[in-house]
């Protein structure tokens, strides 16, 4: 049976479970944050002092750091590009009654809030350059991006393994250093942030490991060649105004290594937490070639980690349109 028919019929027999894990991952929409709940209340006759108190705060923010909150922000603002991608994948049914479709709509509600509740943030907070930020989420949306997972589930779910927990990692960071800085507010937001993404790890994790049991050689297959076209990621198109092609990404992305946001390490590390979770090195009765496969995966951490060492990255501070180093 062609290896295509075969992935439909383990996401048709895994469908009759994804519904417990909208329940198990997610959070209902009553009982979830909302922005407006780290942000000044426009309701309120405090508001316009409360907006003063989060414009003097962000005053003391570093330019690399206003940088990858904002690179990070468009990341979470192209949110219609990635369920629109989801949506194309073997055995998710965009129009019927599904029970993946269902999990996509889902995961997608939660995550929009991000984008939302950050925006917001760099709008008031008076920093920032928001059309250029505009400018910039809208061609990462209109660009589109490839992954290098084309329809294959197998493939889509080894990415959003890895890219929610990248994401964790990132926020998760960038909240810490708010904290440092003495932004207890915008600290606790992006906290949140990471621990939705940290949830939706798990999920997609899990959704990794069923697989496993019930295709194991054709996951492991799918698992080496994710991590050897490697793990784009969804902001890899960035760029700014004026920009036929982006430029933008790597210079974020020397930002974000600069100042410990995400780093190489962190991407070795991710690698290894999701052979560790998947239990690589146990999983039986595979094919010769899935074989091959699990023996180059287990050995691909230490390679990878040797390559971070020789990673040279620039000292000096690229000029985003976004946010002027005069500014800040």
């Amino acid at each position: 049976m062609p290896v295509k028919n075969i992935r439909l019929e383990v996401m048709q027999f895994l469908e009759k479970d994804i519904n417990t894990f909208v329940d198990q991952y997610l959070i209902p929409t009553e009982k979830i944050w909302q922005p407006t709940d780290f942000l000044p209340n426009s309701q309120s006759d405090n508001f316009l002092e409360e907006v003063r108190e989060l414009r003097e705060l962000a005053k003391d923010l570093p330019y690399d750091f206003w940088v990858a909150l904002i690179g990070d922000t468009i990341t979470e603002e192209a949110l219609p590009t990635y369920e629109s991608w989801l949506m194309t994948v073997e055995g998710i049914d965009q129009l019927g009654p599904n029970s993946w479709s269902n999990w996509v709509r889902s995961w997608t509600a939660e995550e929009n809030r991000h984008g939302d509740v950050l925006n917001k943030y760099l709008y008031l907070s008076g920093r920032v350059n928001m059309r250029e930020v505009e400018i910039t989420t809208q061609y990462l949306i209109s660009d589109g991006f490839d992954i290098g997972t084309g329809s294959d589930p197998y493939k889509n779910f080894v990415y959003t393994s890895f890219q929610e927990l990248a994401t964790y990692v990132s926020h998760n960071r960038v909240s810490q250093m708010a904290k440092q800085y003495g932004e207890k507010n915008l600290s606790k937001m992006c906290k949140m942030i990471a621990g939705d993404e940290m949830r939706h790890h798990n999920a997609y994790s899990e959704f990794v490991n069923e697989i496993f049991k019930v295709d194991p050689s054709e996951m492991m297959i799918a698992f080496l060649e994710m991590m050897k076209h490697k793990i784009i990621m969804p902001a890899h198109f960035l760029r700014e105004s004026g920009e036929k092609i982006s430029v933008a990404f790597e210079h974020f992305s020397d930002c974000a290594q600069r100042i410990g946001v995400y780093t190489a390490n962190d991407y070795v590390e991710i690698l290894q937490k999701l052979i560790d979770r998947w239990e690589i090195a146990k999983i039986t009765n595979l094919t010769d070639e899935a074989e091959k496969a699990r023996d180059y995966l287990m050995r691909l951490p230490a390679r990878m980690a040797k390559v971070s060492e020789r990673l040279v990255i620039p000292n000096e501070q690229y000029t985003f349109k976004w946010v002027n180093p005069a500014t800040v």
